[in-house]
């Protein structure tokens, strides 16, 4: 697998893995997509979820996720110390995308910001429509072009709300 080598994981990767949800799901209601594919001794996302819709087999085998328990909370995505956990919603015209945040300050809804993708290079732009913030550690939700929601991993403020 080329992430091995280039520390980033391909869209080609993450659907040879069974990374991404089916889109009929995606289109139902929000979900966790969880981008961890090495076999890691931690399961903190299999403790933070409060439906029980992330299990592993072993504490060293790849999370998974039981689509249809997940309701797309987002509490996956502050507790992730790997920061590979995301949620999508595709119910709408644009894609609302969580991603994790660690920048200061954190963002605001209205904020406008260059959307990155797995390797930082800006793909795009977006706004923020929701932050919030769980045990200290912050999310963010961003709309974003529909086709651009499997390439979006990060974001970069540019322009705080008037």
């Amino acid at each position: 697998m080329s992430f091995r080598r280039t520390g980033v994981l391909s869209v080609e990767e993450l659907a040879r893995l069974g990374i991404i949800p089916p889109e009929e799901r995606m289109k139902k209601k929000p979900v966790a997509i969880i981008e961890c594919p090495e076999e890691v001794p931690c399961n903190v996302c299999v403790s933070a979820c409060p439906f029980n819709a992330i299990r592993k087999e072993t504490l060293y085998s790849r999370p998974r996720l039981e689509e249809n328990k997940c309701i797309g909370c987002g509490v996956c995505v502050v507790k992730c110390p790997g920061l590979a956990i995301f949620v999508v919603d595709l119910r709408g015209e644009d894609a609302l995308l969580t991603l994790p945040y660690e920048m200061s300050p954190p963002p605001a809804k209205g904020d406008k910001c260059l959307l990155l993708d797995r390797e930082g290079r800006v793909v795009g732009e977006g706004e923020v429509v929701k932050a919030w913030s769980y045990d200290s550690t912050w999310a963010v939700t961003v709309r974003v072009p529909r086709d651009m929601w499997l390439h979006v991993r990060a974001i970069k403020v540019v322009k705080n709300r008037a």
